[in-house]
């Protein structure tokens, strides 16, 4: 079986550039994880993928153990999950297995996505953010690590 380029094109870890929230309601645009997102998505050649994405503004606990609202802050600053990936067409598909938020274990999170030099954009189809809860796409922006 001849090797897939989209595949091959896709393996290995990218650093977040970017997250672009875009309100469906108003078409607003703006930056879901701040202006300087810090996180990593790795997708391997067997097929599982990771993924963490973080705020660069995250606040510091004031102690060695957050309260309950530094933790419910950090919680609403961070995605992190893992699973199987698969690709069909122009849209990768991960199959959660675990996650930061245990309401996204088990469930399947489809990204639209496109190459663009060492770049990749990956755009969720329009749902509720997983931190407002509002309809929006989010479009999160990977530049290849070499």
């Amino acid at each position: 079986m001849p090797a897939d380029p989209t595949r091959e094109r896709l393996l290995g870890t990218w650093t977040l550039v970017a997250v672009i929230n875009t309100d469906v309601a108003s078409g607003e645009k703006t930056d879901f994880f701040g202006p300087d997102p810090v996180g990593y998505i790795h997708y391997a050649a067997e097929g599982r993928m990771m993924v963490i994405n973080v705020r660069s503004d995250r606040a510091r606990p004031a102690g060695a153990t957050p309260s309950a609202r530094e933790a419910a802050e950090l919680l609403r600053s961070v995605v992190a999950y893992g699973g199987e990936y698969t690709i069909e067409g122009n849209e990768i598909t991960h199959h959660v297995d675990i996650s930061w938020n245990e309401s996204w274990t088990g469930t399947k999170q489809t990204r639209i996505f496109r190459f663009e030099g060492d770049r990749i954009h990956l755009s969720t189809k329009p749902s509720p953010d997983p931190v407002h809860g509002r309809l929006s796409v989010r479009t999160m922006t990977f530049e290849k690590i070499k």
